[in-house]
């Protein structure tokens, strides 16, 4: 986490993204058909605090799990919409989903993260500590 820009209070993984992969992809709302929602990370005395923004997604369309030392956030959502007509029928569906990964600093407690979701914003709350947990955990979303 070292290489990462602070932005009002807030570190910010896009410069490190950008210089990894020299693109500009975070400039654009989607890539092929996946949307890469932006992140931000801080780091508090404490804990460490991620703020997804996920807007038009539902608390349990998303998943966070941990697993050797690594934190995966995804979500997926769909909607159909129907409508018949004595002359014609129309089907409209659309789809999204995302899936985002980072690798955990060893000061973490893994049994006491701590997720919610409210007005389209994900908040990842990560309490540090000196142990990393190597099993596969999922996180519940208040």
């Amino acid at each position: 986490m070292k290489n990462l820009v602070k932005s009002n209070g807030f570190l910010s993984l896009r410069s490190v993204m950008e210089d990894i992969f020299n693109t500009d992809v975070f400039n654009r709302p989607f890539a092929g058909s996946e949307l890469i929602p932006a992140v931000n990370i801080r780091d508090e005395e404490d804990s460490y605090k991620i703020e997804v923004a996920a807007p038009g997604f539902k608390k349990g369309d998303f998943k966070i799990t941990t697993e050797n030392g690594t934190l995966t956030i995804s979500a997926e959502t769909s909607s159909e919409h129907n409508e018949e007509n004595k002359n014609y029928t129309r089907k409209e569906f659309s789809s999204s989903s995302f899936s985002r990964s980072f690798s955990l600093p060893d000061n973490l407690e893994e049994e006491h993260m701590k997720a919610s979701y409210e007005d389209g914003l994900l908040k990842i709350n990560l309490k540090k500590s000196f142990k990393k947990g190597k099993d596969k955990k999922e996180i519940d979303i208040e």
